[in-house]
């Protein structure tokens, strides 16, 4: 129960932030936060990470979809047989980020995006592709380190 507690709570961290980076930083498109390091940039992204699949929103959200589908099958599976706790947090982190950015391209047909490192070149992203990339970046450690095997 706990993990899907999890979820509803990254879901509304993600939700939030997004109201806020539309209702703030869109009127002014920037606004500095750690000076050289990392600021906000309000951008409307029509594809996936760095924006492969551009204004292809029927697809994705239909890749979307099956990968969360499939995903939750995953957790259930890793929270029953109880599965190493890095697992079950990275189904946790990879769902609430997928359902996240499916939110905005449902309502929207773009994602929301507002982070932006100052230091290197690099996308714009939010807190749902942070859950991704963390929940992918565990999952992968896992399975180097932890032997997990789907």
């Amino acid at each position: 129960m706990g993990y899907f507690i999890g979820i509803i709570i990254l879901l509304v961290l993600d939700q939030v932030t997004k109201y806020w980076a539309v209702v703030k930083l869109m009127p002014i498109k920037t606004l500095p936060f750690i000076e050289g390091l990392l600021g906000f940039r309000y951008t409307e992204n029509t594809g996936a990470a760095f924006s492969i699949l551009r204004e292809k929103q029927l697809l994705l959200i239909l890749l979307t979809s099956v990968i969360i589908v499939g995903l939750f099958g995953y957790m259930v599976k890793a929270i029953r047989t109880e599965t190493h706790i890095v697992v079950r947090w990275a189904y946790m982190l990879l769902i609430s980020g997928a359902i996240g950015n499916l939110i905005d391209r449902i309502r929207l047909n773009y994602v929301i995006d507002f982070l932006e490192f100052k230091f290197i070149q690099f996308p714009i992203f939010n807190i749902a592709d942070i859950c991704v990339v963390v929940g992918v970046s565990l999952l992968a450690l896992a399975t180097l380190f932890l032997k997990y095997d789907f």
